[in-house]
């Protein structure tokens, strides 16, 4: 009779190195940049949003390096070491800035706006399946973005009473994400908050109010529970 050996893991578990946080930006070739700056002269928005997506859904070297020329081609601006993860989805790239060493996780959606603006700072993580609604938004360096998390720059008046609520007019507001803050899995910012340099906000929390730096707040709607100062 065969006894099987448990190793017991210790309740706080592991202590390991952070790895995209520490690494090193990676300089693209200057063939790309140039590549990228051929077909945003030659082609059209439409046409280069057409050839993106056929490259969107492909996990492959070769298809990871063409969507990383054809956004810098899309973007107002796209800096070195971009990672893109298939199902990426691009919504007025034209008014979108991305620093360098930037990775966008698979099934996220960046929604800008023809006369918006969106930055997107240097070494910025952001998970999987996030919303970014971006008309006016700005995301500083070392910015980590969890998985699902979700950000709200507008809402509908709903006045005159008498119309649907989405047929009424949008309020767009800025929303800033301060240096190296870190916004939790699941959570949604709504319009108009800033959240201070090295914040923490809780896994699905809901931000009705801006946090000041090294705050920590958690909770529907979010409230401060400490500072990390």
């Amino acid at each position: 009779m065969s006894v099987e050996v448990v190793t017991e893991q210790p309740a706080q578990g592991r202590v390991v190195p952070a790895v995209f946080g520490r690494a090193e930006t990676a300089h693209d070739p200057a063939w790309e940049w140039e590549y990228a700056a051929h077909l945003k002269l030659a082609f059209g928005g439409a046409y280069l949003n057409a050839l993106y997506a056929k490259y969107r859904n492909e996990e492959g070297p070769f298809e990871s390096q063409l969507r990383r020329i054809l956004v810098r081609a899309l973007c107002k601006r796209a800096g070195h070491g971009l990672r893109i993860e298939p199902q990426v989805v691009w919504k007025h790239a034209e008014t979108i800035e991305i620093g360098d060493a930037v990775f966008i996780g698979a099934h996220t959606m960046i929604q800008g706006r023809f006369d918006g603006l969106c930055r997107i700072g240097n070494h910025v993580w952001i998970g999987p399946h996030s919303y970014l609604d971006a008309r006016n938004l700005v995301l500083e360096d070392y910015v980590g973005w969890g998985p699902g998390a979700k950000v709200l720059g507008s809402s509908h008046t709903g006045e005159p009473v008498q119309l649907p609520i989405i047929a009424t007019p949008l309020t767009i507001k800025p929303v800033v994400v301060g240096y190296g803050s870190d916004i939790g899995t699941n959570a949604t910012l709504l319009p108009g908050i800033r959240i201070g340099a090295n914040a923490i906000v809780g896994a699905g929390a809901v931000v009705t109010e801006d946090v000041p730096d090294y705050g920590v707040v958690a909770g529907v709607p979010a409230r401060i529970l400490r500072f990390r100062k």
